[in-house]
């Protein structure tokens, strides 16, 4: 047990695992303040309110996350604070793809305390953790487009949110208060960085951005 004071967000929208991942983390951080959240938005208020938080563990399937986007967005807005994916999917190429847009570790729901406690401690000192057979090495298509999407600042990536959602030029400069001069270089930047020469391209890559339909949208843009 550690008693030095930590801060940790807990981001699920069930509130009884929420419950068991306190008890846990509290055996480890006996002193921490935790924060439990059942949203993307109520992450980044946490975020945005408090500046001392020292890891999220993160659902990737709560309100507001749109697959990766929400982990997208959250390592590009707060680089500083380590994300650790908590989720019920064991799927590998999933995980990797997590690693890839920058969490820290990834844990499926289905461990037990041991092994939970365990990957908390490695990730609070700075390391990665994934499951033990879990080859990260694995480089594909889809590791290369990770990438390329971890690559987009935070006004990138609501830029591309906005896109897939339909919006035009003008709406996405209305919507971020900017002029549609900017949003036109947000959006050339982003053809760039991804390697795609069109906004039909860019948009498929959003949209795709959810776990079980990342490999195919690898595939479509290759």
């Amino acid at each position: 047990m550690q008693t030095d004071k930590q801060h940790f967000i807990i981001a699920d929208d069930h509130p009884l695992f929420r419950g068991a991942m306190k008890q846990t983390i509290e055996k480890l951080f006996a002193a921490a303040t935790i924060s439990e959240v059942g949203s993307l938005e109520e992450v980044t208020e946490t975020l945005d309110r408090e500046e001392d938080v020292d890891l999220v563990f993160l659902d990737l399937t709560m309100p507001g996350m749109r697959g990766f986007s929400g982990l997208m967005y959250l390592r590009a807005q707060y680089v500083g604070v380590p994300v650790l994916v908590v989720s019920a999917t064991e799927d590998p190429a999933t995980i990797r793809s997590c690693i890839e847009f920058g969490a820290s570790g990834f844990i499926p729901k289905s461990l037990g305390i041991d092994v939970i406690q365990e990957a908390v401690s490695t990730v609070m000192a700075g390391g990665i953790w994934t499951p033990p057979d879990i080859d990260l090495s694995v480089e594909d298509e889809a590791s290369k487009m990770a990438r390329r999407l971890a690559s987009l600042t935070p006004q990138q990536v609501r830029v591309l949110m906005m896109l897939s959602q339909g919006l035009l030029n003008k709406q996405i400069a209305y919507e971020l208060s900017v002029s549609e001069a900017t949003v036109k270089a947000h959006v050339s930047a982003i053809l760039q960085k991804l390697g795609v020469e069109s906004r039909t391209q860019a948009v498929i890559a959003a949209a795709k951005i959810e776990a079980g339909q990342w490999q195919q949208m690898a595939n479509a843009l290759v």
